[in-house]
């Protein structure tokens, strides 16, 4: 029988940890984008061209940006969706006889 076990319980819960604080972060991250902080300019790739038509192309930048964190916050749900499951196979292996 093939097992799909291939991380340890540990790597588990470590993968658990970090894609639940990456989902966290990207989706906060992703609804400040999305309204327009100033804050996060410095995180905008503009040029100075995008300064002269008004403020619609940098707008169109920041929900850019914004559809790349929730996509990076939806690979991390995968992530945490496949740690979970090497975790619970991890726990089921405890229950078998050898």
């Amino acid at each position: 029988m093939v097992s799909l076990l291939c991380c340890g319980p540990k790597m588990a819960a470590c993968g658990l940890v970090l894609s639940a604080w990456g989902v966290v972060m990207l989706v906060l991250l992703g609804i400040f984008f999305n309204v327009h902080s100033a804050v996060l300019i410095e995180d905008v790739p503009f040029t100075e061209e995008d300064f002269k038509d008004g403020p619609e192309r940098l707008y169109a930048l920041f929900e850019r940006v914004s559809y790349n964190c929730f996509i990076a916050a939806g690979l991390y749900a995968l992530l945490g969706g496949f740690s979970l499951c090497q975790s619970r196979l991890n726990k089921r292996k405890e229950y078998m006889v050898r």
